[in-house]
């Protein structure tokens, strides 16, 4: 244990996702030891980003502006959204270079164990653009965990009467992976997903 502002510092950073006690430590002390510029640089990014980042009032992705670039881009297919959970997965999405429609983020996933249900979710939002006869298509791009998959199901429950093509991304087994270490859900998936090839 250190005192005073070092510890302060490291327990600051050890609340970031993924950084544990060790990982805070090393990054505090690097912060500390390096050229005060690093560190004053960081700090003025930091406060620049929470003044400035907002969330797109169309599609919740974070942005700078009201609307974020993907929402106003002319080029972009209106007729599709994606839901994902969070904007970090519209980037990985994006990296595809598969997907020209819009997006929704609906800001998590559902989780009774940590109280977020539907209406934790910005499933409303989701509801209020479906009504645009525009749109034909929502496909959910939810993780395949537990929490994306119920959020999933009853998105797929709550679109159902509704004249809107639904699809949900294919899963199951990675490139370059082994059968044998394949957990029973995904190659499950793998065999609901095959496609024929001849």
């Amino acid at each position: 244990m250190y005192d005073g502002v070092i510890q302060e510092l490291m327990d600051q950073l050890g609340k970031l996702p993924g950084i544990g006690p060790k990982s805070a430590q090393r990054i505090a002390f690097h912060l500390i030891e390096t050229d005060s510029d690093v560190a004053l640089d960081l700090a003025d990014v930091l406060r620049e980003a929470k003044e400035k980042v907002r969330f797109c009032e169309i599609c919740g992705n974070v942005s700078e502006t009201e609307k974020c670039s993907i929402c106003t881009d002319p080029k972009r297919e209106t007729v599709s959204i994606c839901v994902v959970e969070d904007s970090k997965d519209i980037n990985a999405i994006e990296r595809t270079r598969e997907f020209r429609g819009t997006y929704h983020v609906l800001g998590g996933a559902i989780s009774p164990i940590i109280g977020i249900g539907p209406d934790q979710l910005r499933i409303k939002d989701l509801l209020k653009r479906l009504s645009n006869p525009e749109i034909k298509e929502v496909i959910l791009a939810t993780n395949p965990n537990l929490e994306g998959e119920a959020t999933a199901t009853y998105l797929i429950r709550l679109l159902g009467s509704m004249e809107i093509t639904v699809t949900k991304l294919a899963s199951g087994l990675p490139v370059g992976g082994d059968l044998e270490y394949a957990d029973d859900m995904t190659l499950g998936r793998a065999f609901e997903g095959r496609k024929q090839v001849n």
